[in-house]
């Protein structure tokens, strides 16, 4: 039997916590694993604690009694989070970025590992309170952003169709009219995808007038799914009153002059 000293046990405790995000784990996973008392496990488990709260990283919350164990809480730090989002701000001011019609170039960013980790990471942290069980978002640029939510949430990810798909079955399908072109779109659901009374949370990348958003709100009360929040990368500062309410967008889009080659983009991180 392997005799483990505090640093190694500190170390697989640690890489334990960040590949389970939000799921209570039992004390005696770690005292079955390395032979040790709980008391010793928890002096472990308090040091990483104090660190990971000194630098930023999340909570952890320990909890007593023959249920409980310890549960870890990604989190990003105020100073880490506006660093980033000024960070990306100045990397959508390029003005290389702005698309005929005034479009402002996205998948890249969104696609960008890193930067899609970061954003999963502060949604997690700021939604986690309200216990959802479900994150929404619809194909496609939005996917990785919701992707890395539900990791660091750790609940399943579901995926509204912008049209129907024949070989996911039975669906739910609903016209919605487009907040900013006016125009009639449908988005679909598998009735298998997502199960009644569930308690949801939507991600995107981008919100103008917020149609898409209000348009799967919609589409989620057909299934009695409870919308906890909505949660988007970047809205625009025009139109001011969107469809929708109770969102949270990370990043201000102001301006994006054609002719001028000008982007406008602050960082913004509350609700709206």
């Amino acid at each position: 039997m392997k005799n483990w000293r505090r640093i190694e046990r500190i170390t697989v405790i640690t890489k334990i916590l960040l590949e389970k995000p939000n799921l209570l784990l039992s004390m005696n996973i770690f005292t079955d694993f390395f032979q040790v008392a709980k008391s010793t496990i928890s002096e472990d488990i308090s040091i990483i604690k104090n660190v990971f709260q000194r630098l930023g990283y999340g909570k952890i919350q320990t909890q007593t009694g023959a249920g409980g164990g310890v549960l870890f809480s990604p989190g990003v730090s105020p100073q880490k989070k506006a660093e980033f989002l000024q960070s990306i701000a100045d990397r959508l001011s390029d003005p290389s970025r702005i698309l005929t019609g005034g479009f402002l170039y996205l998948t890249d960013l969104v696609f960008d590992v890193q930067v899609a980790d970061m954003v999963g990471k502060i949604f997690a942290e700021h939604f986690g309170a309200l216990s959802p069980q479900y994150v929404v978002t619809i194909e496609t640029k939005g996917i990785p952003l919701a992707m890395m939510t539900a990791k660091y949430l750790n609940i399943p990810l579901v995926i509204v169709r912008d049209g129907g798909r024949v070989t996911e079955g039975s669906a739910v399908s609903l016209n919605y009219v487009t907040g900013s072109s006016r125009h009639i779109r449908t988005m679909s659901l598998s009735r298998r995808a997502l199960p009644t009374d569930s308690k949801v949370i939507i991600i995107d990348d981008f919100m103008k007038a917020g149609g898409t958003a209000k348009g799967m709100s919609e589409l989620l009360t057909e299934f009695k799914a409870e919308v906890l929040g909505i949660g988007v990368l970047i809205d625009t500062e025009i139109p001011e009153q969107k469809l929708v309410k109770n969102y949270t967008a990370l990043l201000k889009l102001s301006k994006v002059d054609e002719s001028k080659r000008e982007i406008i983009i602050y960082p913004q991180n509350g609700e709206v």
